[in-house]
């Protein structure tokens, strides 16, 4: 890989990975929406010589064409909001594979867990792992995903690196974000689900590691691939460690599907997380066997530092717009 066109580069997985081909030194097209948040981000960056800026709409395939002028790989990070995946997954895939089509470049899509639906087998599932979603995200996901494999040209210049939830200071839609900004701002706050069962996360540093890692290579398209965490942990764990970081002194309470539902009235995306819960009460965790066997030593940063260090970078942000 020596140029990428990231989509979706100032969310939360685009953010970590543009930082990773940097440091890389891979030439890097960071494409989005707004211009000024390309900018910040860049600033944030560093302003390096080797990043360039491109404002563009992701569901125009010739907005991407003209952006990824030279590039080899389409690293599509890129996402909906999660009350509109239906209706917005298949013209996103549309597009994207589009523009792949008519560049003759590899697609890396970053997707999470939906896909699999309801575990069938024991943790830690592998790659071949049934996908019998039974939510309509995730059967939106698991058709988006089927978009590109199924494809020509897309199957076998398409790879899938697939998160659990994950976490970091960059992180917008996960499930932990209201929790980590509340206990960063020291402010009281919600934790989605219950606090007692442990699951898996992984820090979005950690996996931009692996997802650059995968996409430099050959013979890694084609396939799903896993990106794990370092294994397991409960809710009252994560609070515990992040509130010692913050020296926090409010309360974290759970909220569940009556919760949701009532503040689904005022935010959709309440709603929709709903259908969502069982991951929280019956979670599943992603080998790493394949790629430990293939690709090499898994990047895995402890929680205890990972949370902290998302925690402190919180607070620096909130003080810095002070």
């Amino acid at each position: 890989m020596k140029k990428a066109i990231v989509l979706g580069a100032t969310g939360g997985v685009g953010n970590p990975v543009t930082a990773e081909l940097l440091k890389r030194n891979i030439e890097t097209v960071v494409f989005g929406r707004s211009m000024n948040k390309l900018r910040a981000m860049a600033e944030q960056l560093g302003n390096p010589s080797h990043l360039k800026l491109a404002e563009g709409d992701v569901f125009s395939p010739d907005d991407i064409v003209r952006a990824a002028e030279g590039a080899d790989t389409i690293i599509n990070s890129a996402n909906v909001a999660y009350h509109k995946m239906a209706e917005k997954l298949p013209p996103l895939g549309e597009s994207v594979l589009e523009a792949a089509k008519r560049l003759q470049v590899k697609t890396v899509l970053v997707d999470g867990i939906y896909p699999y639906g309801r575990k069938t087998s024991q943790d830690p599932i592998t790659e071949d792992h049934p996908k019998k979603p039974h939510t309509r995200k995730g059967q939106a996901r698991h058709a988006y995903e089927q978009l590109f494999m199924r494809d020509g040209w897309g199957g076998k210049n398409t790879l899938i690196a697939r998160l659990p939830d994950y976490y970091g200071p960059s992180a917008k839609q996960s499930y932990l974000n209201a929790t980590m900004e509340a206990i960063a701002a020291g402010k009281n706050g919600v934790f989605i689900g219950t606090m007692k069962v442990p699951r898996e996360y992984v820090y979005l540093p950690d996996a931009a590691r692996m997802i650059v890692e995968l996409a430099s290579r050959d013979d890694t398209y084609g396939e799903n691939w896993h990106i794990p965490g370092p294994g397991v942990i409960s809710g009252e764990q994560i609070v515990a460690i992040a509130s010692r970081a913050a020296g926090y002194k409010g309360k974290i309470r759970p909220v569940g599907k009556i919760t949701l539902s009532l503040l689904g009235l005022f935010e959709k995306p309440m709603k929709e997380i709903v259908e969502m819960l069982y991951l929280t009460e019956e979670p599943l965790t992603l080998s790493g066997e394949k790629y430990r066997r293939r690709i090499g030593e898994i990047p895995s940063t402890p929680y205890e530092k990972g949370i902290a260090d998302t925690i402190r970078q919180l607070q620096a942000k909130i003080k810095s717009n002070m």
